[in-house]
């Protein structure tokens, strides 16, 4: 495959959740969408479910824990399909621990992920946005990491809230470059994460925490990416260096 005349959309955690539905969202636009993940089953099952639809995408398996894992998928990008246009930042964890439990190890394993993870794929792809003056990211921070704490996840808030502040001088500092960086805050979302009883809600909570929503209703994955590809849009040109908090008025209306 040569150089794409259409974007080169690159999604990471794409198998499953947001992730899977913003690479949906892109393709459907008729963007090329570079589905990545750690997980292999779930990463293909995207791609050729977009293929089904008449949309087009790749998957390559990426932990973005390893740099050079991170750099080698880009540089391939960058010399196969002429680089990345938007970068959807949105692999992630969030394991429940309390506090007397959390290790270092534990700490830095979420950090590695949720927060290096995003600055790695970030600084990746910015050099050919540079030489094209032109490009998108959208890191996913969550309400945990902007106004929200969340008992037993402590290092997943400081995670997430370490990403506003990654976006805030990602965006300053290539700005001037033609690349706008703009951060995402989900509420709470109906994905794996959020239904899985050892670290999360749990299905019998999502079934009533919409009641504490003032829309009465938890998100659904495609609520997020809609949102998303607006951010990774030119209907959002003049728009850099923002989170977005998108969870059907939980925030407004409890604070």
């Amino acid at each position: 495959m040569t150089a794409l005349s259409k974007r080169v959309v690159l999604i990471t955690g794409a198998g499953i959740g947001i992730g899977h539905a913003s690479a949906k969202a892109f393709a459907a636009l008729g963007d090329h969408v570079v589905v990545t993940d750690v997980l292999e089953a779930e990463g293909n099952a995207t791609v050729e479910a977009i293929i089904a639809s008449g949309g087009s995408a790749e998957f390559h398996v990426l932990d973005v824990r390893s740099t050079e894992a991170v750099d080698a998928l880009v540089a391939g990008l960058d010399a196969r399909l002429g680089g990345v246009d938007v970068l959807v930042a949105n692999a992630g964890i969030a394991h429940k621990t309390a506090l007397p439990a959390l290790t270092d190890d534990k700490w830095d394993l979420t950090f590695d992920i949720d927060l290096k993870g995003i600055f790695r794929v970030a600084r990746a792809v910015a050099p050919k946005m540079k030489e094209k003056k032109a490009g998108a990211i959208v890191a996913l921070s969550s309400i945990m990491g902007v106004a929200y704490g969340w008992d037993e996840h402590v290092h997943y808030s400081a995670a997430k809230a370490g990403v506003v502040g990654l976006v805030r001088g990602l965006a300053v500092e290539l700005a001037r470059e033609g690349i706008r960086v703009n951060g995402m805050a989900p509420g709470y979302i109906r994905t794996a994460q959020l239904l899985s009883e050892e670290n999360s809600l749990g299905p019998e909570r999502a079934k009533t925490v919409g009641e504490i929503i003032p829309m009465g209703r938890i998100g659904e994955p495609e609520d997020i990416a809609d949102v998303i590809v607006f951010l990774a849009s030119h209907a959002a040109r003049y728009m850099t260096g923002q989170t977005l908090v998108v969870d059907g008025g939980l925030l407004v209306g409890r604070y």
